[in-house]
């Protein structure tokens, strides 16, 4: 599945000229004789001043998106360590070398950034869990959403007719996936197209759940993180996170089987 992408600067950019140009495109006047207008109502209002910034207020910003960029906040620095960071940024931007001997300092800085990562990870994983378990524990207030013994809920929505996909079958669906704050994070109906999947080859709450609905039936699921990608999370999935999807089922086929590799001819046969 295709996960979304932030978006940057430079798109933001693009997309602000692009409505501007849509705004002066649309500003044609018409080819129908208007009155002419009244000159005191006709003249623009003044356009604000454009704000000014010093160069010092330019690099003050530039080094914010830096350090948002690298995660700085999540690594929970301590007073005297954004201290240290600052000394060794101001070290490199002077152009000196560095201060101590890199392949030696290396591997206790590798371990130290871990360290810190691995607190990070630990105290997110420890939020979305908690999260996660008070939006299940709210779902049973919903008694068309059904529980299974794994923990997957889930709710159809159109039930669809004939057989259920079983898990050697590949399904065509149309799907959004969110998080449980209902961020998107993968949609094939924002795409436009609708995505292919062998059943057994997904996350186990889409190959358990899938076969709750019939061909042209919707249904949604409420997967566990145990469930979807655990603790390792993807881009745009933090650790430990439940998800929710939507998914239409569009059509059932067979799962065609690999073609078997060819044995390269044995020159001793000959």
């Amino acid at each position: 599945m295709k996960l979304k992408q932030t978006v940057t600067i430079s798109l933001l950019a693009v997309g602000l000229a692009a409505a501007h140009a849509q705004e002066v495109k649309l500003n044609i006047p018409s080819q129908t004789a208007q009155p002419a207008p009244d000159a005191a109502a006709a003249a623009p209002a003044a356009a604000p001043a454009a704000p000014t910034y010093s160069e010092a207020q330019l690099v003050e910003e530039f080094g914010w998106f830096i350090g948002k960029r690298v995660g700085l906040t999540e690594l929970a620095f301590s007073a005297n360590e954004i201290t240290a960071l600052l000394k060794g940024i101001s070290i490199a931007a002077s152009g000196k070398e560095s201060p101590y001997e890199l392949e030696k300092i290396g591997p206790a800085m590798d371990e130290f950034m871990q360290k810190k990562q691995g607190a990070y990870l630990g105290k997110l994983k420890g939020e979305n869990a908690a999260t996660s378990a008070a939006f299940f524990a709210k779902l049973k207030d919903n008694k068309s959403i059904i529980e299974l013994p794994s923990g997957l809920r889930y709710e159809v929505i159109t039930p669809g007719t004939g057989p259920a996909p079983k898990p050697t079958e590949t399904v065509k669906v149309h799907y959004t996936g969110t998080l449980i704050d209902g961020n998107v994070f993968d949609s094939s109906v924002q795409r436009g197209e609708p995505a292919e999947f062998p059943l057994d080859q997904v996350i186990p709450g889409w190959t358990e759940g899938i076969q709750k609905v019939s061909k042209g039936g919707k249904i949604k699921l409420y997967i566990p993180s145990n469930l979807a990608y655990g603790d390792d999370g993807r881009p745009g999935i933090p650790p430990a996170s439940a998800l929710v999807f939507e998914v239409e089922l569009l059509d059932i086929k067979p799962t065609v089987a690999p073609a078997a590799p060819v044995a390269p001819a044995d020159p001793a046969a000959k």
